[in-house]
This record gives C-alpha cells, structure tokens and sequence, in this order.
C-alpha cells in the first residue's frame, strides 16, 4: 500500500515547510500521530513536494509535522500510550519544565519534541493559526470531519466535500484537537478513510490543499488536479449527511474483550437494537436509530465505536445567527442558569429548576461541553467563537 511504502526509513519531525516569507496564516499539519495512520504524512509529503517544484506565492506559512515516528516505522498504533489522549495542560507543562516523576516513556519523548516545534512555529507567526490534524479509520468507509464546533472551525470543515461531524470534544479528552482549540486557535481533524487504502492519502491531500485555500495561503488556481481531488472525495461521499452530531461513544478497555461485529463501515445505518458488537459482558445493540461511526477492528484503542445522527443545515444556520447576535449573554437572566463566578465561558445550570432548557439549545449557543456535578450541570463553550479572520 502506497501509505506505507512511501515512507522514509527515518522519519523527521519536520516532514518540511514552506513559506512564511510573508505576513499571512500559520498552518500546522500533522499526520501518523498514530503509528497505524501514515496517509496524512505521505500526503503532507506530496503537497510539499507540488510546491517545492512550482513555486506558487504564498501567504503566510505551511508547517508539516510527524506524530508518533516510533510508531509509525513499527506500524501499530502506540508504543505505551495513546499519543492523541494526552494533551493536557498541567501534563505538557511537565513535560516542558521537566518536572516529571518518571522516566520518560517513548510517548513521552514524542510530545515533547512535538511540542517544541509547535511552540517555535507559534512564536514566530504572523496571522492566525489553523492546526489539521490527519486520521485514518480501522473500518472501510467515507472520509470526514470532525471539528469543535465553532464558526470559524465550521468555516474551514465545509470548505471540504465531506460530513462534517459535530460533539466530538464532549467525548474524548486530552485530544490534540481540543488543547489546540484551547489555546484559541482554530483546529480541524479529516479522517481520510481506512488506515491502509491508497485512496486515503488522496483524500488527506486535497484536505491540505483545501486548507491552504479556504485560510487564503494559496490561489486555488495555483493547485494542479485540485478538481479531480475534490471529484473524488465528492463520490465518496454521496448518499451520507452533510452534517451529523455525536450522540454515544462506546468506550472499551483491554479487560473488556470487545469485539465489533464484522462489516461494519463508517455511516452505515443501524437501528435500535441491532446488534453492534460483543465483550465479556454479552451482547451490545444500538441504544437508537443513526449511523455507526469509526467501528473498532484494530487490537490498540479505546473507543469502540460512535452513534451519530443527523443535523440539519436550517439549525446550524439558526445556531450561527444566535452566536452572531451574543444571545448567549442573556442565558444567566433565566431561571436555574447563572455563570461561574471564576470561568466566563461556563454556565451553572440547576437541573431542578431549568429541566426544561435542553441540551441541544446548548449546543446551538456553543455550549457542547457538560460536567454533572450532583444536581447541577456544568456546561461551557470556547470563548474564542467568532464569525471571521478580522475578529480573530
């Protein structure tokens, strides 16, 4: 397979640059953050080469780095631990400082080095940041998007011919994707089909390329084969929706002995109770009608598959209009609904008084991430969620 092939025996961190001679965005690429995934680097590899030869004009900065190099050159998924589950602020600021109370594992080493690049392309850019983050699945099936769900993210999601999936951060955590969102920046994650398919490193090509375009680095004209690249992705994904939200992540661990059922494809419907899969435990059948997404066929992981259903365009429409007009000021004047006296992007909700404020008005106002804590509800929102590059 030519995502495995085509790497190098030795893998850099920097795959390469290029601009960044002018004022304009910084986008940082980053692919085989799991060893299993090596699309998003082979095609990181030949935007850098298209544009080494032709010389395009640029805006601003392309940055392409390596994830997991140890894993990808022994082609499974991580060494010790999940390199895309442990981006989180007290830990980085060890790693950073060095105040660790152990031996640095291989992971370890690998977010570390990662994070100096990061922090050196951060420290000399010179315009907003847009981070892309390439996948590839375990199952067969139609690329797609999965961003945190702000505009300026929904922006650059639906620059790309493909679903775009909505409520991811409020189910996974210490993800490159949310700590690149909380820090402000904007953060886009393409999963470009199954891990080992030749048509997967197409796909994680013409998310660069889109990218590049959408943030304005680089003329559309400037791209060769762009159109058929997006031809390709356009038949992929016929027949799914355009725009799908989240609603059940089975989580697995080792001791569960899960097991998916077999043939199952990213969006292929199911219905309650059809049966998904097995562990120690008995049978696992769908809790309602939607579509399964990212099924586990790997030995490494911890996510044994998704529920998603879909979105409507009309409501993420309404949904920008509400954020537009800062409608999520007057939450805290209604009744059971106050703001955290330390956090202004997050609301105390008392579930008692305000049962009848559901979780999806919420989300229409930003607020997907949710903590129960007794009989209140802790519901937040990315501070940072404007509506164009000059508010940035």
């Amino acid at each position: 397979m030519e995502a495995l092939s085509s790497l190098p025996r030795t893998l850099p961190r920097v795959l390469g640059t290029y601009g960044g001679r002018s004022e304009g965005p910084l986008v940082l690429c980053l692919g085989g953050i799991h060893g299993n995934e090596p699309a998003g680097v082979v095609a990181a590899q030949r935007v850098l080469a298209v544009l080494g030869s032709q010389q395009p004009p640029f805006r601003g900065e392309l940055l392409a780095l390596v994830g997991n190099r140890a894993a990808l050159l022994r082609r499974c998924r991580y060494l010790e631990q999940d390199l895309n589950r442990v981006w989180f602020a007290d830990r980085i600021a060890a790693l950073q400082q060095g105040t660790g109370d152990t031996p640095l594992g291989p992971e370890d080493t690998e977010q570390r080095e990662l994070l100096q690049e990061i922090e050196a392309a951060l420290a000399r850019r010179r315009g907003p940041v847009i981070f892309l983050d390439l996948h590839t699945t375990s199952a067969a099936g139609t690329p797609f998007t999965v961003i945190a769900d702000t505009l300026l993210n929904r922006r650059l999601a639906l620059s790309l011919p493909a679903p775009v999936i909505l409520g991811l951060e409020e189910h996974l955590e210490g993800t490159t994707l949310n700590y690149m969102n909380d820090r402000g920046y904007m953060a886009v994650g393409f999963e470009g089909g199954q891990n080992e398919s030749p048509a997967a490193v197409d796909h994680h090509e013409l998310a660069i390329w889109m990218m590049l375009v959408t943030t304005g680095c680089l003329q559309r004209e400037a791209i060769p084969r762009l159109e058929e690249l997006r031809q390709r992705v356009s038949e992929q994904t016929k027949g799914v929706p355009p725009i799908l939200d989240i609603r059940y992540r089975h989580a697995v661990q080792a001791e569960d002995q899960f097991v998916m059922e077999p043939g199952f494809t990213n969006f292929q419907p199911v219905a309650r109770g059809q049966l998904l899969a097995r562990d120690r435990r008995g049978d696992i059948r769908a809790a309602e009608n939607g579509y399964v997404l990212m099924p586990l066929y790997q030995s490494q992981g911890t996510d044994g598959f998704f529920l998603v259903r879909e979105v409507k365009p009309f409501w993420l429409t309404v949904s920008a209009w509400l954020r537009r007009l800062r409608l999520e000021t007057l939450l805290p004047w209604l009744p059971g609904i106050r703001r955290h006296p330390e956090r202004t992007d997050t609301l105390i909700v008392d579930r008692r008084v305000a049962r009848w404020f559901v979780i999806e008005l919420f989300h229409l106002l930003g607020y997907r991430r949710q903590r129960a804590e007794g009989e209140k509800l802790m519901v937040s929102r990315r501070p940072h969620d404007v509506s164009s590059f000059k508010e940035w």
